[in-house]
């Protein structure tokens, strides 16, 4: 059995990623802010986190530096992390600290079920929603 940690400040959205994961091949836990992500990474036996891009003072990108940098030393084991991004910006935020994946909102159940079996199987998953184009100088955007 996998353990997912959902970390998100909004109960609702926690909720629904809940409902969407459910079954008998997750352990579901919980989390509301970063800190309390943290300190259950590096208590171990999390298997795959999933974030929200924007919780409180410590969202997505500064929780998955942080696990990254606590990899880099010794640490903590690595943890794949899923991110649950907001805008296109994200996507950039996302590549550039070390998540092995990010959905996009609104979140479609079966997009982030198979972006969880991905990042468990070792994977990574980008949803291409909302993939930032290519612009190139003289050509139009």
């Amino acid at each position: 059995m996998a353990t997912i940690v959902i970390a998100s400040d909004l109960a609702s959205l926690r909720r629904d990623v809940r409902a969407m994961l459910e079954s008998p091949e997750f352990a579901i836990v919980e989390a509301i802010s970063g800190p309390e992500v943290l300190a259950l990474t590096r208590a171990g036996g999390v298997d795959l986190l999933l974030c929200d891009m924007q919780m409180g003072a410590m969202g997505a990108m500064a929780v998955t530096m942080e696990l990254r940098h606590d990899e880099s030393y010794g640490f903590a084991e690595p943890v794949p992390v899923l991110m649950l991004l907001d805008r296109r910006a994200d996507v950039f935020l996302a590549r550039r600290c070390g998540a092995e994946g990010f959905v996009l909102k609104p979140l479609e159940p079966l997009t982030v079920r198979s972006a969880v079996r991905a990042l468990l199987r070792g994977e990574a998953f980008e949803d291409t929603a909302l993939t930032p184009a290519t612009v190139r100088a003289g050509q139009p955007a």
